[in-house]
């Protein structure tokens, strides 16, 4: 990996307020590149996810895109709002919830997709090829913290 420039990094090199700070820039990012299609960028996630599965129940769904189940149902309303989700119960627990796409969420899949590889194809260039993979295992790393 090349060497960092401690320098560079904020609040003597803190690691929760270095990466919040990365995130609040990343999502203004994304937010303009999706932006014009009509969506926010946690809209843009959860039709993401339902691309690679539709009829995931909604904690599922809420999991998959790193949003607690609690405060997930607002963000529905707006896509159903949107006509671009449904909900359906689940024939096997009353209980629960599946959310599909819509024929207009399906149609704009290659929009969504297409902006997904833009900005990761845009992020790719400022990071060189090595660090970009080290970048990726501290992600992955990351992602599966748990408090024990």
């Amino acid at each position: 990996m090349s060497e960092i420039n401690n320098h560079a990094l904020r609040f003597n090199g803190s690691l929760w307020c270095n990466l919040d700070i990365a995130l609040r820039n990343l999502d203004q990012i994304y937010g303009q590149v999706v932006e014009p299609l009509g969506l926010t960028v946690i809209e843009w996630y959860i039709l993401r996810a339902l691309y690679s599965q539709d009829g995931q129940h909604a904690s599922e769904l809420a999991r998959a895109v790193g949003r607690a189940a609690t405060s997930f149902t607002p963000i529905l309303d707006k896509l159903q709002h949107k006509d671009l989700i449904e909900r359906r119960p689940d024939p096997s627990d009353r209980r629960a919830v599946r959310i599909f796409l819509t024929a207009k969420a399906v149609k704009t899949r290659q929009q969504v997709m297409a902006t997904a590889a833009h900005i990761d194809e845009r992020i790719q260039e400022l990071i060189p090829g090595a660090d970009f993979k080290a970048f990726q295992q501290v992600l992955t790393t990351l992602q599966s913290l748990s408090i024990e």
